[in-house]
């Protein structure tokens, strides 16, 4: 007998006026990017809000330095995650408004998720550190 495997995302935590912000930003960029913009609403809605002192340290937020490994190619990338108009992949801060930024949002070290890239291919994303930064650029 075999048993399907679950796909169930795991749980995610967001400070409520950052969760505010990003549905606005989704919302707004549905016309340009849908499908981001329907991924990151929906993790949105899933999510567990918090204020911003009470939610753990380890928990990737807007302008966390995120450590992860892509599972599918074995790439360990650090990326830090920012608004779009501060996105600029050579120096590794990486757009909410991207499928890798979109499915970071809200994840725990040591978490993983199945994430779709921009060709559809679902990728195993695993958190290994976030570091938080007073800089928002």
């Amino acid at each position: 007998m075999t048993t399907k495997k679950a796909t169930r995302r795991p749980p995610i935590h967001m400070i409520d006026v950052e969760a505010d912000t990003l549905t606005d930003l989704a919302l707004s960029a549905e016309a340009r990017v849908p499908e981001v913009s329907r991924q990151l609403l929906d993790e949105i809605a899933r999510a567990t809000v918090h204020d911003a002192a009470s939610l753990p340290p380890d928990v990737v937020t807007m302008h966390s330095t995120v450590e992860f490994i892509d599972e599918a190619s074995g790439a360990d990338r650090t990326v830090k995650l920012v608004f779009p108009r501060d996105a600029d992949i050579a120096a590794g801060r990486v757009s909410i408004l991207t499928p890798v930024g979109a499915g970071l949002i809200g994840l725990r070290a040591g978490q993983s998720i199945l994430w779709p890239d921009r060709d559809g291919r679902e990728r195993k994303l695993t958190i290994v550190n976030v570091c938080k930064s007073a800089d928002k650029t």
